[in-house]
């Protein structure tokens, strides 16, 4: 008789979502510090173009300083986690944020996908895309493949860091149209 039990196995980076989670909920509470924990020291941060903080930032000191900047006006607000999706070394995270500006009664309301890229534990990068609007043929998960476009190239979002790189990428696009969409 086996008398060994064996732990489940956790999901892929699981102890990365974790961390995201935390680190959203800080922000969250407006607790910065917390917010970079889960960041590598040397942390790469990029906001789109169209947004008021747009740029690069490196760095915990430099992801504090525009995480701080970019809450100052908030008189409330969340920044909400809805999904993680795990591809490769790379975790997209889909999120509903809404918040209302100090002296203002109006409600600001925008969903967006952050995609970390993690190693040994810790994200070494994080990008920012605004996700599009819905579309009624689309189910949830329409912005999946539109982020995998709006990378820099397919190897951003989907294929690990091994030279040559085993996955394939019109198969793995089609994986993900055929698990992410509901056309």
């Amino acid at each position: 008789m086996n008398t060994s039990t064996s732990a489940p196995l956790a999901p892929p980076l699981a102890v990365e979502i974790q961390a995201l989670r935390g680190a959203y909920a800080a922000f969250n509470r407006n607790d910065i510090a917390a917010t970079v924990e889960a960041l590598d020291p040397q942390i790469e941060w990029t906001e789109p173009a169209e947004f008021s903080g747009s740029g690069t930032y490196h760095g915990h000191e430099g992801v504090m300083k525009y995480l701080s900047q970019s809450r100052a006006n908030w008189a409330e607000g969340s920044s909400g986690p809805e999904q993680f999706i795990v591809a490769g070394d790379k975790i997209i995270v889909f999120v509903h944020a809404r918040a209302r500006l100090k002296g203002s009664t109006e409600w600001h309301e925008t969903r967006l996908a952050d995609v970390f890229t993690f190693r040994n534990a810790k994200a070494i990068q994080m990008r920012r895309f605004r996700r599009p609007p819905a579309s009624p043929r689309m189910g949830r998960n329409r912005s999946l493949p539109w982020i995998l476009v709006q990378s820099s190239h397919w190897r951003a979002l989907t294929h690990c860091n091994h030279s040559p790189c085993p996955l394939e990428p019109s198969r793995d696009l089609r994986r993900f149209r055929n698990q992410y969409l509901f056309c």
